[in-house]
């Protein structure tokens, strides 16, 4: 190779070569040298999208190799050659407990069928007395009842004086009480958009697939006239619950927020291959009543968060983007060691397998790893006594850490020199966790509520109109504090409906999702 060649020159030996020939073979080098670099990079990204492509999604090491163990532990411990200990036979007689079939089953409603002999069968064929009753035999079936449809008529009776109809100007007429329809002029029910919110925004059905499933029902019902109806439940009538939610989240004291990219075809001044975001912002787990929101926006700037956050002052716990950490001096950003450790995890990925154990990146993964260990054995304790043993505990490996980050030489550009980088950018809002004990070391609870809409994104794949977007971060955001709070979705929402058109303003807090009025029938049976 040239730079072997050159190397094996004796500084005599340069200085008899032509001055053209020295600069031309120098050239050569850095050439050389700036290749392998870039060569090098090639393969770290070649092994690690190998890695995603076929590997386990997961952020083990080596390190965590006798964690195995914990699954395969006959195949490990096992000695063919060590006897069996000597052991005393006991007769113990077992007490028939309650299996998991009537834990799955205690929530549902039962219905008894009684199949007993008629009064001239219980004749006994041997004797011809009278049989009575020793035992029953029970045998338990679920029995599904599928979705019946029907038309509803309001007839309100309306009511006049016939006297006054005769011998006076005016006649006095009194209608009798009825409650008020969802939208007027439509036929929509409480039970009927209950059940296509919850078929769309919980199972993510979209609306043309549950357009096929009512016309088997005998109903035919265009997806136009559901999204119409999406549209307006939340601009009319769930737009309050809503806020309400906003204002109650924004009164606390943490915050977990993530966004994630939805695609906007009709929207003014941008082409349909733009990105819009969905942000989201939940409660933490200091929380008595767990609170998910979503918000559309058309753009990933600061001012997105910083204008849905106003006015409110605490912690909020994110990812490493920037955004987050422009939102003022009242608010505290406490960023995410999982995310850490999955930049470590892409460089360990990238390393040739032969020489993953003992690399560099497994050496960063070790030690965030140690914290996430540590978390582990804090999860039972209070907010004040987490925190000393933050403080005692995992505070030092953190600073062993970022010790460990300045005295390691890497290229920038290398997956591991990238994760170096990122850490270091983020320090003090990665130490943050430490302050405070109800604070999380991951943002893994922002991540998990986000991903309901991940899910749902991948069947409807795009939303028309901002103002569809802004109707399923309603939605979206009703459904997720809902099974946060433990509500069931299709009966909550009939109830908002059948309450909204009928209550004021100020009666909203007796149908929030963290109500303590609300009935018993829209909550999750406490067996589930």
């Amino acid at each position: 190779m040239i730079t072997d060649v050159h190397t094996q020159l004796s500084p005599d030996d340069i200085a008899c070569l032509p001055e053209e020939v020295v600069s031309y073979i120098k050239a050569l080098e850095s050439e050389m040298s700036r290749i392998t670099a870039e060569n090098n990079l090639m393969l770290e990204e070649i092994r690690l999208l190998r890695a995603r492509r076929f590997a386990p999604s997961s952020e083990k090491s080596a390190y965590l190799a006798n964690q195995q163990m914990l699954f395969n532990e006959a195949e490990y411990i096992f000695r063919k050659d060590i006897p069996e200990p000597d052991v005393e036979e006991v007769t113990v007689r077992r007490v028939k407990q309650s299996g998991k079939r009537e834990t799955d089953l205690s929530g549902l409603p039962i219905r008894r069928i009684d199949y007993e002999l008629d009064e001239d069968e219980r004749i006994c064929p041997e004797c011809e007395g009278i049989l009575h009753k020793v035992d029953v035999d029970i045998r338990r079936e679920i029995e599904y009842i599928p979705a019946t449809v029907e038309v509803i008529e309001h007839a309100t009776h309306i009511y006049g004086c016939r006297h006054c109809q005769v011998s006076s100007d005016s006649t006095p007429i009194i209608s009798a009480v009825s409650p008020k329809a969802l939208f007027r002029g439509s036929l929509v029910t409480p039970s009927l958009l209950a059940q296509i919110i919850t078929d769309k925004y919980l199972y993510h059905l979209p609306l043309y697939r549950q357009e096929r499933a009512l016309a088997a029902d005998g109903l035919t019902l265009s997806r136009q006239t559901m999204s119409n109806w999406l549209v307006q439940s939340s601009e009319q009538l769930l737009g309050v619950v809503y806020e309400q939610m906003k204002q109650k989240l924004l009164q606390g004291s943490l915050i977990h927020a993530d966004e994630t990219t939805v695609q906007v075809l009709r929207e003014d001044n941008r082409q349909a291959q733009n990105k819009s975001y969905m942000w989201l912002y939940r409660s933490g787990s200091d929380a008595t009543h767990p609170l998910v929101l979503y918000e559309y926006q058309p753009s990933r700037s600061h001012r997105c968060p910083k204008d849905f956050l106003s006015g409110y002052s605490g912690f909020l716990q994110s990812d490493g983007y920037k955004a987050y950490q422009m939102l003022g001096d009242d608010i505290k950003v406490v960023c995410c060691w999982a995310h850490v450790r999955r930049k470590f995890t892409e460089a360990y990925e990238a390393v040739e397998d032969s020489k993953r154990a003992g690399s560099t990146a497994e050496t960063a993964i070790q030690l965030v790893n140690r914290l996430f260990a540590y978390e582990r054995q804090f999860a039972d304790m209070g907010a004040t006594e987490r925190k000393a043993a933050r403080m005692e505990m995992s505070l030092p490996v953190a600073e062993e850490l970022f010790a460990w980050a300045e005295s390691v030489s890497v290229l920038p550009k290398a997956k591991l020199g990238k994760a170096i980088a990122y850490m270091r950018s983020i320090k003090s809002y990665l130490l943050e966790v430490f302050s405070d004990g109800r604070l999380e070391l991951s943002n893994n609870r922002a991540e998990r509520s986000i991903k309901p809409f991940v899910l749902g994104r991948k069947n409807w794949l795009f939303s028309n109109t901002p103002r569809g977007a802004d109707t399923s971060a309603v939605l979206f955001s009703i459904v997720e504090t809902a099974r946060e709070n433990r509500l069931l979705v299709y009966e909550y929402f009939k109830y908002l409906f059948e309450q909204l058109p009928n209550i004021t303003t100020s009666d909203l807090g007796s149908i929030m999702p963290w109500s303590d009025t609300l009935p018993d029938h829209v909550k999750v049976p406490t067996a589930y």
